[in-house]
């Protein structure tokens, strides 16, 4: 247990911070994994859809610091390449 005041106060900040972390980086995982449902399905309208509302939760991710810009932008490209494979004529 901490001594200090400040010691004592940065844990209560950090606890608060720690939820909020886990509950955007939850909701990253799940709009991802609606991507995922979606080209799973075969259905590429609804795979696009749901990329380009995955887009802005994982871009404001990297811009609150719960994940790393090199693993959001290598997601949302391999993602986009799937998407995009779907949606190609065959």
């Amino acid at each position: 247990m901490a001594h200090h005041k400040s010691a004592q106060k940065r844990i209560r900040q950090t606890e608060g911070r720690t939820e909020v972390n886990r509950a955007r980086r939850s909701r990253i995982r799940t709009f991802v994994k609606k991507v995922e449902l979606a080209i799973a399905s075969g259905n590429g309208e609804a795979a696009s859809a749901a990329l380009k509302a995955a887009q802005p939760e994982l871009d404001r991710g990297v811009s609150k610091g719960v994940v790393h810009k090199n693993t959001v932008a290598r997601k949302l490209s391999r993602l986009s390449a799937r998407v995009k494979a779907l949606n190609a004529p065959s």
